[in-house]
């Protein structure tokens, strides 16, 4: 009987795998959430760098620094991975960057001699330390699910990511951080543990907070997802898997789809990583939105992911990885030129509409509902997009190449990670306007698209 991600009817210990191993995503999602998006990253602009401006492009620039080194990182320690076996070992390894680099960014109070230096180094060393283990965690799939069934283990793992980086987000938004002037946190109460909000020691604190929540969910992985065994020695695993990654290299030439694949994700995930970079600076400089509505937006764009990502691995094993991705980036694209579409006074270009008064609701303007309503379409395509795409990997890996394969997927999602940035950056630059900057975001989901579909989809085996 077919063993799928979480039934009831497989073993214990295979269930209990199955969850330790979604754990994981539970265990990253702060580090994307809470210190890359949508309250330490602000908190550094605003307050650590002399102008929000020079603080964007300082984490910008720590941002493609760490995803170069995982860039260059990941295909050789795949390699090594391969060759010794046990992938555990790695994961301890970079889940020690994850905890230090957190933890460090309590250390950046406002005015504090080192505090920039602090936050960009702890930045970067968290960033690589998730990146990397990541690539470990996703070559253990295939001992966890038959390959009928790794689109729902997938997507299960993406769902739970969701759901701890919303828990995080709310938490962090309703009991530490606080308004500086009036010291009350999202829900109106004060910051919990006397945290200082002058000294923003709620939007501090978010770093140790992702530390202790890595460690806490992360421990199930180690105890219950089963690790390979065997294998060479460290020492001869080194050489032995560098020689096989100057082959695995060489031998792209020879593997036209998982090439393609590879040159098509780095399209379109560069493209979508800057459109969530640059979605609460469009809508802080296009709406005029505050650190509440980016907030609140952020938790709304994680529901959705939630459920986009449950039907994205129901719909995975059903019609196939490539079809989700597809049309994932079909909806990204539509979001994309509907969001470069609102102004305060005007959407869809050219219809008028009343503006956002101050002091009115939350999100009572037309072009605020909008983009809501954009950014929820947004959320429930990313999460399939990113699910189906290492369901794919999986399904084009070369045999007994898969963690290599997957350091690959690494190199190909973070090594040109500065481009879609920099587009958008330049394009702004030239023309003044937010709308045009972010419309170029467009042209890196349609190439990605495009040499999608000169991927051929290895047969699907049959459902049980």
């Amino acid at each position: 009987m077919e063993r799928t991600p979480g039934r009831r009817d497989a073993p214990p210990a295979a269930r209990r795998a199955v969850w330790a191993w979604a754990l994981f995503d539970v265990a990253t999602q702060p580090v994307f959430t809470l210190i890359a998006t949508f309250v330490f990253a602000p908190y550094f602009a605003a307050q650590l760098a002399e102008s929000p401006a020079e603080g964007q492009a300082m984490w910008g620039f720590a941002a493609g620094a760490a995803g170069l080194a995982v860039g260059l990182l990941s295909p050789p320690l795949g390699a090594i991975a391969d060759r010794t076996g046990r992938r555990k070992r790695w994961i301890a390894a970079f889940s020690a960057l994850i905890v230090a680099g957190s933890a460090l960014l309590w250390f950046t109070p406002p005015g504090a001699p080192n505090a920039v230096a602090f936050a960009l180094a702890g930045f970067a060393l968290a960033t690589i330390g998730t990146e990397c283990a990541t690539a470990f965690t996703n070559a253990m799939m295939p001992s966890l699910a038959p390959p009928e069934a790794l689109g729902r283990l997938s997507g299960l793992g993406w769902a739970l990511g969701y759901v701890g980086g919303l828990v995080a987000l709310g938490f962090a938004l309703s009991f530490l951080s606080a308004d500086p002037d009036d010291g009350r946190t999202l829900i109106g109460l004060e910051p919990l543990f006397g945290l200082d909000p002058k000294t923003f020691e709620g939007d501090r604190a978010v770093g140790p907070l992702t530390a202790l929540w890595y460690l806490v969910f992360v421990t199930p992985l180690f105890l219950f997802a089963p690790d390979q065994r065997g294998g060479l020695p460290v020492a001869s695993a080194v050489r032995a898997g560098l020689r096989d990654l100057r082959r695995t290299l060489a031998g792209l030439r020879g593997s036209r789809d998982l090439t393609l694949f590879l040159l098509a994700h780095m399209l379109y995930v560069d493209g979508l990583s800057a459109l969530f970079a640059f979605g609460g600076i469009y809508g802080a400089g296009a709406l005029g939105w505050g650190t509440i509505e980016i907030g609140v937006f952020g938790i709304l764009v994680i529901v959705a992911g939630v459920i986009g990502a449950l039907i994205g691995g129901w719909l995975d094993d059903r019609i196939g990885p490539q079809r989700v991705i597809a049309g994932s980036l079909a909806l990204l694209v539509v979001s994309a030129v509907v969001i470069v579409s609102i102004e305060r006074a005007r959407v869809l270009f050219v219809v008028p509409v009343d503006p956002k008064v101050v002091d009115d609701a939350l999100f009572a303007s037309t072009p605020e509902r909008l983009f809501i309503a954009v950014a929820l379409v947004l959320g429930a395509a990313a999460g399939p997009l990113q699910s189906a795409s290492r369901t794919l990997l999986v399904r084009l890996a070369p045999p007994g190449k898969l963690t290599q394969s997957f350091g690959l997927f690494a190199l190909s999602g973070k090594v040109t990670s500065f481009l879609g940035p920099t587009a958008v950056a330049i394009v702004t630059a030239l023309t003044d306007s937010q709308r045009v900057g972010v419309a170029v975001l467009m042209g890196f989901f349609l190439a990605g698209g495009a040499l999608l579909t000169l991927v051929r989809e290895p047969e699907r085996p049959a459902a049980r």
